[in-house]
């Protein structure tokens, strides 16, 4: 018996490690896939960078680049522009986060409620953040208030509209079972409306990080004196291309990191969702 059980389990454990393996293999191989083209890219670029074909001024080579990236994160100056950008970002977010879950859930239940107030939110969706930074900075200073609203500003319509669509696309048929169960309208909420709305929710907060990110560096390049966007502007006064291109990267990496990390948090909390396969749609797409 002991050895039937034993058996038993070292088949579960083979089947396991066989399942795990292929899995692992193709995680590699997506990131060896994704490398490459801007591998060759770098390549290619300090290839005709160091034979005279690009002009080194205005387009540096990636080693130049690279050797201003550990001289501004060697003096601590990056990390603290860095690390203000996130503070900014953090708290822009946050607060975007408490106006548009509840008001998309709010607009969503209420449907009268949202016709009343459709045209007025259709008209500010259409304007770009960008737009509104000289007067937010008229009305709330250069100081960290306006930065932060600009960020709030960006967020809010793409995590409010994903909140409102994913509480509208809710099945029929589970709300007609949960009033046939005799659910509270807390139940209700919690039950039938939440986990339907939640992936649409978190494609939203994915969205609105995103934005808030783009519209931070803006809001940074105009009026800042710290951050990533003011490190740009810093090196395009002191004409040194290079550090621009320090500061461009960095925005572009760290952009992927916090992708990923949403990525990651929206597998650990909706488990029920499945994977879906999207050979025939490609990821950046889905979104």
């Amino acid at each position: 018996m002991k050895a039937s059980t034993n058996h038993e389990r070292d088949k579960s454990t083979t089947l396991s490690g066989a399942f795990t393996k292929p899995s692992n293999r193709q995680s590699i191989t997506k990131l060896f896939q994704g490398l490459a083209l801007p591998l060759i890219v770098f390549i290619l670029w300090e290839i005709l960078s160091g034979s005279g074909r690009l002009n080194v001024y205005l387009v540096p080579p990636p080693s130049q680049i690279w050797d201003r990236l550990l001289t501004v994160a060697g003096n601590g100056q990056l990390i603290k522009h860095i690390g203000i950008s996130l503070y900014r970002v953090v708290c822009g977010f946050s607060l975007a986060l408490c106006l548009a879950l509840p008001f998309g859930f709010l607009l969503g239940l209420l449907p009268g409620i949202r016709a009343f107030l459709s045209p007025s939110l259709s008209f500010l969706q259409q304007i770009p953040a960008i737009a509104w930074i000289p007067m937010f900075i008229l009305w709330l200073g250069i100081d960290e208030a306006s930065k932060i609203a600009i960020i709030v500003y960006s967020a809010f319509f793409p995590i409010f509209l994903n909140t409102l669509h994913g509480i509208g696309s809710t099945d029929p048929k589970l709300k007609e079972v949960a009033y046939t169960y005799g659910l509270s309208h807390w139940g209700l909420m919690s039950r039938v409306y939440l986990p339907s709305a939640a992936p649409s929710v978190f494609v939203g907060m994915r969205l609105g990080l995103s934005y808030c990110w783009r519209s931070l560096v803006a809001a940074e390049l105009l009026g800042a004196s710290k951050g990533i966007g003011y490190l740009i502007q810093e090196g395009r006064e002191m004409a040194q291309p290079d550090l621009m291109l320090v500061g461009v990267f960095v925005i572009g990496i760290i952009g992927l990191f916090l992708d990923f990390v949403f990525r990651r948090l929206e597998k650990k909390f909706l488990p029920w969702q499945e994977k879906v396969d999207t050979k025939e749609v490609p990821r950046w797409q889905i979104s």
